[in-house]
């Protein structure tokens, strides 16, 4: 049989078809590839052309089809109308099926804590920029302690910011004329930072902070820890020993890392140290930058991740809940 016949027969019989991916199995056309052994070796790679371009021609033809059947089956609506198809008002989600998130929840508790200690609660920003991330900081340009606050930039140079810390300089411009009038500057900054980070159960490239600062005539280390002792034995809702150790941070001088005996949540016996922020003696430079003058002035600031507090409180063994969306971890708070 001619090419052309069969072409002429399985395209007439394919719009019949229920299932048009059989004409691909027709006797017919593979009747055709049955025909190629028995031809001259010279007619072979022609008659053999012919019959895939046939194949090719079929398989392009069922594929429309298909796609016309499958669009056809969908039912239309029009997006812009404030009702379905059939008239019917939409159902309406209930607020007993909302809950607020843990994280805004247990920020909103910390806050709480500081305030009653009488620091004001500042927002932090969501875009800063290069001084007030590094520069006002005594981070210098080329300064190698940047490279532990890799962050994202934006094509103009703005900065999400990597640390709560970027607020300080804001914070005690704002604070210098209270200090001046004989008071004290006692703030602390919730806020969400972003690293350039590799994802893990301990580890997001978005999670939020609480930085804290305080600066008076006679501040001091002891009077730092005391302050955050009080503030995570009121957190965990228990007595906790604490502990310091050297640290080094740029904007901090000494600079200190902070830790508490693992709390009794978490099956803490006096027998474990989490460390939980760094802090330290705001640094001079830094105070000079904000135009407080240090021989005056003293100060001391921390910073420490609100999660890490949260997971501790409930014994949550993977940060990347928090960002999940998941319903059942959201209902669990």
């Amino acid at each position: 049989m001619k090419i052309e016949d069969v072409r002429k027969i399985l395209v007439g019989r394919l719009e019949g078809m229920d299932e048009p991916r059989g004409i691909l199995r027709a006797k017919e056309l593979r009747g055709l590839y049955g025909e190629i052994a028995g031809l001259e070796a010279s007619e072979r790679g022609e008659f053999g052309r012919k019959v895939n371009e046939l194949k090719v021609e079929l398989e392009g033809m069922v594929a429309k089809i298909e796609a016309e059947r499958e669009s056809a089956a969908v039912e239309a609506i029009d997006v812009t109308a404030p009702m379905g198809v059939n008239e019917l008002r939409p159902g309406l989600l209930g607020a007993e099926d909302g809950s607020r998130h843990p994280l805004m929840i247990e920020i909103e508790r910390v806050a709480e804590i500081y305030q009653k200690m009488g620091f004001e609660v500042v927002e932090s920003r969501q875009i800063d920029d290069d001084f007030h991330m590094f520069e006002a900081l005594n981070f210098p340009d080329g300064h190698p302690a940047r490279d532990g606050y890799d962050s994202f930039r934006t094509k103009e140079g703005f900065i999400p910011p990597a640390h709560t810390s970027t607020m300080q300089y804001r914070v005690l411009r704002a604070g210098r004329e209270k200090l001046e009038a004989g008071g004290q500057i006692a703030v602390v900054v919730p806020g969400r930072v972003y690293r350039n980070e590799d994802v893990d159960v301990t580890h997001e490239h978005t999670f939020y902070q609480c930085e804290g600062v305080f600066v008076s005539k006679d501040a001091t280390l002891g009077q730092m820890v005391g302050v955050l002792q009080k503030f995570f034995e009121t957190y965990y809702g228990q007595k906790l020993k604490v502990r310091t150790q050297p640290g080094y941070f740029p904007f901090t001088e000494p600079s200190l890392e902070f830790a508490i005996e693992k709390p009794a949540s978490l099956g803490g016996k006096g027998d474990g140290w989490l460390e939980m922020l760094g802090c330290g003696m705001i640094h001079p430079n830094v105070l000079k930058a904000a135009g407080i003058d240090p021989e005056v002035y003293r100060g001391f600031a921390w910073g420490g991740g609100i999660e890490r507090l949260v997971m501790l409180k409930y014994g949550i063994d993977d940060i990347r809940w928090f960002e999940s969306g998941k319903l059942k971890f959201l209902r669990g708070f």
